[in-house]
């Protein structure tokens, strides 16, 4: 099995923020975001890693970033040497897995699209005929392609849930001029995001952005629709009425959900089957979007 490289102390001395996957370490104005090998599911880091996770996830942003060529974003270069690491720091394994970015104000506010009805939307919709208090159509079925994306905010959790809250709040929280931008922006970024992936046979049925600012200006910061930040659905299998086949971490919350873990208590190490399963699944979908091959030494 793949043990998740913690990358504990990888920085002395650095100040760092430690999320369930990433870290992010501070040099004044720029940042070293370094994407782990480690995998969640509800709310917990398991105590299985998957190997090159964290690479796949890393260069699947830098593919978008490229891609979204007139989207102001973050990224600066996949060098972490651009920076200056303290001496005796193992540089070699931050290699492909590390995103010099940009310092920005982050916005509090995760940019949600969905495109079709699925997970808690879905859930909503079932007791509601809404998503995030948004009136959909009647006669949808579960996975059913909405008549059009919508967007659907949400707060950022730094344990837990991300909580779905209504456009009007969010125009609260950052203010209307801005709340207006990040939504019209998030759409942009979506339909140009989905298209591409149409032509490469992978669905984007949702995903999240995350914005900050330098000044005024609207950044695109952290990742950019990857298997962890979105559902991703092979287009060949997709059959709205059922769940879907994915590319994402959905594959181990379904193994977890026919194990008798709680999800109160540590979750249970992963199968060598489901480790290997998962990883063929993020290549797979490194590879579609890209058209290239996965490759590390």
């Amino acid at each position: 099995m793949s043990r998740a490289p913690l990358l504990e102390s990888s920085l002395p001395g650095i100040p760092v923020r430690r999320g369930k996957v990433r870290e992010v370490y501070d040099f004044g104005d720029r940042l070293l975001l370094v994407a782990s090998d480690r995998i969640s599911a509800f709310d917990w880091i398991l105590p299985t890693g998957i190997a090159d996770k964290g690479r796949v996830l890393t260069k699947i942003s830098e593919f978008w970033f490229s891609h979204l060529r007139e989207v102001r974003h973050h990224l600066l270069s996949m060098n972490p040497r651009d920076l200056p690491l303290p001496a005796g720091v193992d540089a070699a394994a931050l290699d492909g897995r590390s995103m010099v970015c940009r310092k920005t104000q982050v916005v509090p506010v995760e940019c949600v699209v969905r495109g079709y009805l699925a997970g808690s939307g879905w859930k909503e919709y079932r007791q509601s005929g809404t998503v995030c208090g948004i009136r959909l159509p009647a006669g949808l079925q579960e996975s059913s392609q909405l008549p059009e994306p919508i967007f659907t905010p949400a707060t950022k959790a730094e344990e837990g849930h991300d909580e779905n809250i209504p456009f009007e709040r969010m125009q609260e929280i950052v203010g209307a001029p801005l709340a207006e931008t990040l939504r019209k922006l998030s759409l942009e970024i979506y339909a140009r995001g989905a298209a591409h992936a149409r032509s490469r046979g992978i669905l984007i049925a949702d995903t999240k952005f995350e914005f900050g600012l330098v000044g005024s200006e609207v950044i695109l910061i952290d990742e950019v629709m990857t298997p962890d930040s979105s559902r991703f659905w092979p287009m060949d299998q997709y059959a709205p009425g059922r769940g879907q086949p994915s590319f994402d971490k959905q594959f181990v919350r379904d193994w977890l959900e026919q194990t008798t873990w709680d999800k109160n208590s540590p979750p249970p190490e992963l199968p060598p089957e489901i480790v290997t399963g998962t990883r063929d699944k993020y290549i797979d979908a490194y590879e579609r979007l890209t058209g290239a091959a996965f490759e590390w030494k």
